[in-house]
């Protein structure tokens, strides 16, 4: 009886370190990758560098990141065809396949990953951390993240309401109003920053 109620408790924590662990080589690869784009420019910051569009952004992949596949703007193979809440809700595909709007690539590492950029020099990633195969489930394999133009990796929302570093409190503050609550819409925001603030530990 012991041995049944243990066992998927211990399957449930070696999963969630699993995932951390991948998120966490995507983090490390895309800082690299931000920090030798600024160095190869002599510049102070992402905007500087000329990361302002999402067309640099994609190229910017193609040259410092190890990638296994090219989807370009299209959506499939790169993405599954549906994602879900913490819940069990279900969200539909990501951003219902955004018209084209944003690249996506799988990295050699196996993770999917998402890439649209805006003037200020801010990054939008959308990262699923082992590709399209399941759970799918945002806030366990796959996670929104901001790459801002001072070179932090942090959390965000989607109107960019706050600066990189986020506060334990800001971050709290998203992931109780979007990963955890909120609408379908804005599930994928919150769920990274509870992960940085307990220490690349996923708790919920």
């Amino acid at each position: 009886m012991v041995s049944a109620m243990t066992v998927p408790a211990l399957m449930q924590n070696h999963q969630r370190k699993t995932y951390v662990t991948q998120l966490h080589k995507v983090y490390n690869e895309t800082q690299q990758a931000a920090i030798q784009y600024i160095n190869d420019r002599n510049a102070i910051n992402l905007k500087e560098a000329g990361l302002t569009s999402t067309d640099a952004a994609a190229n910017w992949v193609k040259t410092y990141f190890k990638i296994s596949t090219d989807c370009g703007t299209d959506y499939s193979p790169c993405f599954a065809d549906e994602y879900k809440r913490l819940t069990g809700a279900s969200v539909g595909a990501l951003f219902s396949k955004d018209g084209g709007t944003k690249y996506k690539f799988i990295l050699a590492s196996g993770a999917s990953f998402s890439i649209s950029a805006n003037s200020a020099g801010n990054l939008l990633l959308y990262v699923d951390t082992n590709g399209p195969k399941g759970p799918n489930i945002i806030g366990r394999d796959t996670f929104a993240l901001r790459l801002y133009e001072n070179c932090i990796i942090d959390d965000s929302d989607a109107e960019i309401t706050y600066k990189a570093p986020l506060t334990k409190e800001q971050r709290d503050e998203l992931f109780e109003s979007y990963c955890s609550g909120g609408s379908a819409g804005s599930a994928w925001w919150g769920c990274f920053g509870k992960i940085l603030n307990d220490n690349w530990e996923m708790t919920y």
